[in-house]
């Protein structure tokens, strides 16, 4: 099997006791060429990231977990990250580790709370499995840089949001027994429409297609701006689309849902 499956295959295979069962025969397919990229990886790894992508309630991913696939060029290490990113990530972290506090460096001590590095690497693409997700900073395929990644809402339902890629970046923290890095993505996020009615434009006999109508405009900057790469979703094709009646126009964002595909 050179090609797994699409997203909504993914989901059945993954789910499914019968057919998980059978992944242990993928480790036997020899593979050649650009399918070999994966190889690195055992079949238990790879069906742990697609649990985690589908199934977010129930993992606990906090970006230092393996994936399969590496941070690509164009790429700038040890930079000085700024106050307002250092704010994020404390926030981050201490969603992620629950039990214990954050602070920035040169700030007061509480309960001996883990300082942060003020330093970090960042990439302008990142492959996940066989696909290649970019960002604003790799400027030269910015169409690229559009992602979908499921969030928990207030009421405990999952929702897919739209967002743009700014960056990719490995950012580390020393516990008190190790030092574990972290492999994220900070990403602006578009903001929901207020009428279900305009988000669901796109239907066909009261069949809603997976074609949804957002904000053209970010919400503003907070702590769900940064994500493990790991809950990344898939990628999606923008277009602006404009509805128009006899007193106004508005124009709004499509989102078109690509399915990825990951390659054996």
């Amino acid at each position: 099997m050179r090609r797994l499956m699409n997203d909504n295959q993914i989901i059945d295979l993954t789910m499914s006791a019968n057919d998980v069962e059978g992944l242990e025969l993928l480790n036997n397919r020899p593979s050649t060429g650009s399918f070999s990229e994966t190889d690195q990886f055992s079949t238990d790894e790879l069906y742990r990231f697609l649990i985690n992508t589908h199934n977010i309630q129930e993992s606990a991913i906090n970006g230092s977990e393996r994936f399969p696939g590496e941070l690509l060029h164009p790429k700038n290490l040890n930079l000085i990250i700024p106050t307002e990113m250092l704010d994020l990530l404390v926030k981050y972290y201490e969603a992620s580790y629950e039990t214990m506090s954050f602070r920035k460096p040169f700030t007061e001590d509480f309960n001996d709370s883990v300082i942060l590095q003020n330093r970090a690497n960042r990439y302008g693409r990142c492959r996940i499995g066989s696909e290649i997700f970019d960002s604003v900073m790799y400027s030269r395929n910015i169409k690229g840089s559009f992602v979908l990644a499921r969030f928990v809402n207030h009421d405990g339902s999952i929702d897919l949001y739209p967002g743009q890629v700014q960056y990719f970046f490995t950012h580390s923290i020393n516990l008190p027994n190790q030092t574990i890095e972290h492999k994220l993505a900070y990403i602006r996020w578009f903001k929901a429409v207020n009428s279900a009615k305009i988000r669901f434009h796109f239907s066909i006999r009261d069949e809603s297609c997976n074609v949804e109508l957002w904000s053209t405009e970010f919400y503003p900057i907070k702590r769900e701006c940064v994500i493990p790469i790991h809950n990344i979703f898939g990628r999606f094709v923008p277009f602006r689309y404009r509805i128009s009646n006899q007193q106004n126009a508005h124009e709004y964002l499509a989102v078109i849902p690509i399915n990825h595909k990951y390659n054996m």
